[in-house]
C-alpha cells in the first residue's frame, strides 16, 4: 500500500511547499526564539535544524553569532541563501536531512529547532539524541513545537498526533541536559501564512553542563 501520509516524501513535500515566491512563515523570526537567544553564549556558533526558508539563521546571524543551518529542500536552502544575501549577513547552509546530516560532536554553542514536526517518532528519537550530542558543554538548546491540542487549531503543523510534542516527552528525551524553561502554552502567532492563528506550542530551553 502507498504511504499517503503528509511526510511520506519529506523532501518533495517541502520542496512543493517552498516553490512560491513568497516566503511561507514569513521573515520574522520565531518568537520563542527572540525571546530566548540571550541564553546563547555571545557571538557563538549556533546550528539551525531544518530552518527552511532562512528566517531563524538569519535573524540570529543579525545578532552575531555564527550560524549553519541545512533543510531537506533544496527551493528552501535556495530562498534561504538569497534572504541572508539580501540581509547582508553571512550563513553557512547545507542541503541535508535530520539522518543526513553531518552532525559533529561538541561543536555547537547553540542550537535552534523550531517547529521541526516532520520527523515521525523514530526519526525524532534520532534528532533529538544528535543536538544533545552536537552541543559543547554550556551550549543551549532553543526547541519550539506544536503540542495534541494543536490537531483542534489546525492553524499550522502535521495533523499527525505522533509528530507533536507533550511536556513528558520533551523532559525524557533531554533529561541528560539542565532544564532552564518548558513552557506549554496557547498563543496567537502569524507566522507567513504557514502558521497564522491561535497555536497550541509548547517550548523548551536546556544547557548542556
Amino acid at each position: 500500500m502507498t504511504d499517503t501520509r503528509p511526510f511520506a516524501d519529506a523532501a518533495e513535500t517541502w520542496n512543493r511547499r517552498y516553490a512560491g515566491d513568497d516566503l511561507l512563515f514569513g521573515s520574522e523570526p520565531n518568537a520563542w526564539l527572540r525571546e530566548h537567544v540571550h541564553h546563547l553564549p555571545p557571538r557563538g556558533r549556533v546550528l539551525c535544524v531544518a530552518d527552511g526558508e532562512g528566517r531563524n539563521s538569519v535573524f540570529l546571524a543579525r545578532q552575531g553569532f555564527r550560524v549553519e543551518a541545512f533543510d531537506i529542500a533544496p527551493n528552501a536552502v535556495g530562498k534561504a541563501q538569497a534572504f541572508a544575501a539580501r540581509q547582508g549577513v553571512q550563513v553557512r547552509f547545507e542541503l541535508a536531512d535530520c539522518d543526513g546530516y553531518a552532525w559533529e560532536a561538541e561543536a555547537f554553542d547553540g542550537i535552534a529547532a523550531i517547529f521541526v514536526q516532520f520527523a515521525d517518532p523514530a526519526m525524532r528519537t534520532r534528532l533529538f539524541a544528535q543536538m544533545v550530542r552536537a552541543l559543547k558543554p554550556g551550549g543551549v538548546l532553543i526547541l519550539q513545537g506544536y503540542t495534541p491540542r494543536q490537531l483542534e487549531y489546525r492553524t499550522g503543523g502535521p495533523p499527525i498526533l505522533s509528530h507533536l510534542y507533550t511536556e513528558p516527552m520533551l523532559r525524557e528525551a533531554f533529561a541528560a541536559l539542565a532544564l532552564l524553561e518548558l513552557r506549554d502554552y496557547e498563543a496567537e502567532i502569524f507566522e507567513g501564512t504557514g502558521h497564522h492563528g491561535r497555536s497550541a506550542l509548547i517550548g523548551l530551553v536546556a544547557r548542556r553542563t
